[in-house]
């Protein structure tokens, strides 16, 4: 009888309809100024801030949980390098923030073949300055500290442009909604 209701269960699992990720608002609000102490550390160690992450038209900034251990962040830092180019193209470089370690992030690039910025923020500074720190994860949790996966696009000066997110962890903004939301944004400022 339990092997019975284990596969019933498993079928009905399958069989329910898929829920479709939700858009989620979190961090400051388009048209808002980011924190003006953001600072974080590149994969070599290195401080870095806005100035030296933007393009001409400023930052793509991703928050991630960790290149470590989450496999969704692991997918989403490799499909990002297929769009560095195609965002560098339109004037903005393409960076990615972690409460993860420097040679973390280090080792994950030189494995994974990432070209853009992967910026460390070991203790969440950036993450609760962007107030995007995921609250489901407290002080015992390994988790804790970690973002919720978001994606901001920033102009030189500071200013919010654009956001991306969508509700969990599972689940990100596809490429093609990055690039979207960069083209809205230029054909805006034109």
């Amino acid at each position: 009888m339990r092997q019975f209701i284990t596969v019933l269960s498993v079928l009905l699992l399958a069989l329910s309809p898929v829920r479709a990720a939700e858009w989620i608002e979190v961090g400051p609000d388009i048209g808002a100024y980011i924190p003006d102490d953001f600072a974080a550390f590149n994969a070599a160690g290195e401080p870095v801030g806005l100035g030296d992450i933007s393009g001409e038209r400023g930052v793509v900034l991703g928050f991630v949980r960790s290149a470590s251990w989450c496999p969704f962040c692991q997918t989403q830092m490799k499909d990002l390098q297929t769009i560095a180019a195609d965002l560098e193209q339109r004037g903005y470089n393409l960076a990615v923030l972690s409460y993860d370690e420097p040679k973390i992030l280090d080792q994950f690039a030189k494995r994974q073949g990432i070209t853009y910025t992967l910026l460390s923020d070991e203790g969440s500074y950036v993450i609760d300055a962007f107030d995007i720190r995921d609250p489901q994860y407290g002080e015992d949790s390994m988790a804790y500290g970690v973002p919720q996966p978001a994606i901001f696009i920033i102009d030189p000066a500071g200013v919010v442009q654009g956001k991306l997110a969508m509700e969990g962890y599972r689940d990100r903004p596809p490429l093609d909604d990055v690039l979207a939301t960069v083209d809205g944004i230029i054909g805006d400022a034109s």
